[in-house]
Order: structure tokens, then C-alpha cells, then sequence
């Protein structure tokens, strides 16, 4: 079974309710960029399929349109959404951990002025493990691609779902470390960042198969909530795009994973950090780093 607190890590998700709110609105702002993107497009297509007379007619153009402005929208937020919501990301955290520690906010501040302060002080430490993070979704997208090939190569029936529940095992255990390693940080509240960090990734690549165990369990828990989620969304996202112009109603299934995705980002994202950080925490409590780990990621 999993070594985290379902009802504590809810818990402090729940206590952290000023970043969820915050996140949230940043989301659902992103979401709604997307609905606007997509429907403007729609309607700037409809409009030049009127007015051109082509064979293909408005409902043509505006499909077209529509394809447009998400691919624009898609392309214009992924790295200003990235680094902006890994700095949301990267406060969350810090009270988080205080949280997870039992501790109060210090000097009674709000948790979104704590969690300014800590990034604030931290911002270099912060750029660095976002850098990371690009570096490891890199990497999961090699891996992905390899285990994609072998399911082609290997037409066994099921191959396919189950290769692809692998890789999300694999993105969660690995995806996270980033934003571990600086809860580590924030909790030693090291004035030496960067000799903590290596230390850390030592105790975490030290700890990998319990950490592979939980985020086995949450990648479970993680595809059910989201499915779910993703159902749900169908309807009010059909109902979005049934008053567009042209025939839009089709794109139902991808605005209800936009909705689906940002409600995992807003919601689900922090209660899977906020389990992993209790089982890394509780892992690493007495140990120390193993010279031979240590030896084989400074290779």
C-alpha cells in the first residue's frame, strides 16, 4: 500500500485553500483563453468562408478557424504558463511544507505573502529547478516515445493502456523531483541551496523504490479523479461549443481535457506533491547520503 495519509494530504491541500483558489483562477483563466482563441477563430473562419463563397462553405472555414486559434493560444501560453505557474507552484510549496511539518506561517503572514517571501528569496534557487523540470519532462518524453515504439512493435492486445499507465508511473515518481528537492530545501531553509539540492537528489534517488510504490498508488488515484473529472466536463463543454458558429460541437472532447487538465493542475497536481513530500520526508528522516549514489549521479 502507500506510505502517505489520504485524509492529512487532503487535509493540507484544503488548509492551503488561498493557493488552490489562486491556482484556480489562473487555470480557469487559461482554460477561458482557450474557449475565447477557439470561438474568435471560429467565427473570423465563418466569416471568410461567407464572404469567399468557397466550396467548403463558412461551417468549413470556421472548423478551420477554430483549429487556428487553439494552435495559436497553445503556442503562445506554454512557456509563459510553465515558468509562471512553476513560481505559483514553487510558494504553494513552501507553505506546504510548514504544513506538513506542523508548523504556523511565520510572523503571522498570509500564505501567499510567506510563500512571495520564500520564492523571493529563493528566486535564483527557483530558475534553476524550473530549468530542471524542462530537463526531466525531456527526458519522460524520450522514454514515452521508446515505450510507444514497443507497444507498436509488440501488437499484444492491452499493450498499449498498460504502457501507457508505465509512463505515467514513470512521470510521476520523476516529474515531482524538482519540486521536492526544493521543499527539502525551503525545510532545512539551507543557506547552502545548491550543496542541499545534491544532497537531496541523493536521498531521493537513494529512496526511488518507495517512492516508484506511492507514486504507483497516486497514478491511479490521479487517472480515476481525472476521468472522472473529464466526463463530467462533456456536457458543459458541449453546451460551450453548440453556440459557436460553424460545427464546432465535435471539439466537446478536447475542451473537456482542456477542462479536465486544468482542474488536475489546479487541484489534483498539489495533493500529489503534498503526498510525495510526506513519503520522501518521512524516507529520508536519519538517513544519510550513500557515498555510492552520491558517486553515480555526479558521473
Amino acid at each position: 500500500m502507500w506510505d502517505f495519509s489520504i485524509g492529512r494530504t487532503i487535509a493540507i491541500v484544503l488548509r492551503t485553500w488561498p493557493f488552490v483558489l489562486l491556482r484556480i483562477a489562473v487555470y480557469s483563466a487559461i482554460t477561458m483563453a482557450y474557449i475565447v482563441a477557439t470561438g474568435a477563430g471560429a467565427g473570423v473562419g465563418y466569416g471568410i468562408g461567407h464572404v469567399t463563397g468557397s466550396p467548403d462553405g463558412p461551417p468549413g472555414f470556421a472548423v478551420l478557424g477554430g483549429i487556428f486559434g487553439f494552435g495559436l493560444v497553445s503556442f503562445a501560453l506554454y512557456w509563459m504558463r510553465e515558468y509562471l505557474l512553476y513560481v505559483l507552484k514553487a510558494g504553494h510549496i513552501a507553505v506546504m511544507v510548514r504544513l506538513i511539518d506542523g508548523q504556523p506561517i511565520p510572523n503571522g503572514q498570509s500564505q501567499i505573502a510567506y510563500g512571495r517571501a520564500v520564492i523571493t528569496a529563493r528566486f535564483a534557487e527557483a530558475n534553476v529547478l524550473f530549468v530542471m523540470d524542462q530537463l526531466i519532462k525531456g527526458v519522460i518524453g524520450a522514454i514515452t516515445v521508446i515505450l510507444n515504439t514497443i507497444s507498436v512493435l509488440l501488437p499484444i492486445p492491452g499493450l498499449r493502456g498498460l504502457i501507457g499507465f508505465v509512463a505515467s508511473v514513470i512521470r510521476l515518481s520523476i516529474t515531482y523531483v524538482d519540486e521536492i528537492i526544493l521543499g527539502y530545501n525551503i525545510r532545512l531553509d539551507s543557506a547552502e541551496p545548491w550543496e542541499t539540492a545534491r544532497r537531496g537528489l541523493v536521498l531521493y534517488a537513494q529512496n526511488g523504490r518507495a517512492i516508484i510504490r506511492n507514486a504507483l498508488w497516486l497514478a491511479v488515484i490521479m487517472w480515476g479523479l481525472t476521468l472522472i473529472i473529464f466526463l463530467l466536463s462533456l456536457t458543459p463543454a458541449t453546451a460551450i461549443l453548440y453556440l459557436m458558429p460553424g460545427q464546432l460541437a465535435g471539439w466537446s472532447f478536447v475542451m473537456a481535457i482542456v477542462f479536465a487538465w486544468a482542474f488536475k493542475a489546479a487541484v489534483i497536481e498539489p495533493f500529489a506533491i503534498a503526498a510525495l513530500m510526506q513519503v520522501y520526508f518521512r524516507q529520508i528522516e536519519g538517513q544519510t547520503p550513500n557515498p555510492e549514489w552520491d558517486a553515480k549521479l555526479s558521473e
